[in-house]
């Protein structure tokens, strides 16, 4: 998974009011939607999103079906997605990055600010360098190097931080927005 899900029954905030047997369904809709997205069949994989939603809404499932919309360039439609999941669990830090890097995409940079600081922030985020490296590249884009820099500095302190814990390198594109 390029992210980890961490969906768990009754975790407060982060699903509807579902039962575990409604919950355990939409977590398989989830994965078979994250299936379908990564072979590029976006269309089939909203519809699954949409499906594990209606089950039972959890924010990883609102903030999946954004960042499948943002394959699309719908980027309003994603970012919607990420402001509902975001209602359904605030400390889920995907969602806030995901809308700073559609905004960077839209070309709106200064508003992707707040929504990067606020990734930075979340309890519960991997990977948890994005939202510096969006960050990093928001302020080499405002001419503000000095900031680029401190924040370029912190995403690979945890980097590296987290590949000593695993043991491997983790593999990040420098030259894409991450999400």
């Amino acid at each position: 998974w390029r992210r980890h899900i961490t969906i768990e029954a009754g975790q407060e905030g982060t699903v509807g009011a579902g039962t575990d047997v409604e919950l355990d369904r939409a977590v398989r809709l989830l994965q078979k939607a994250y299936e379908r997205q990564n072979t590029g069949d976006y269309e089939d994989a909203i519809l699954l999103y949409k499906a594990s939603i209606e089950t039972c809404p959890t924010a990883e499932a609102h903030t999946y079906l954004g960042w499948t919309y943002s394959f699309l360039k719908r980027y309003d439609e994603a970012i919607e997605e990420c402001k509902i999941a975001i209602t359904l669990d605030p400390e889920f830090g995907n969602p806030y990055n995901d809308i700073g890097s559609y905004l960077i995409h839209k070309g709106q940079v200064d508003q992707a600010i707040p929504w990067l600081q606020q990734a930075k922030k979340a309890r519960r985020y991997e990977p948890r360098h994005f939202p510096y490296l969006n960050l990093y590249r928001v302020y080499v884009k405002l001419g503000r190097l000095d900031e680029a820099q401190r924040e370029l500095q912190q995403a690979l302190f945890i980097q590296q931080s987290l590949e000593l814990q695993v043991g491997a390198p983790i593999e990040d594109d420098a030259n894409a927005t991450v999400n």
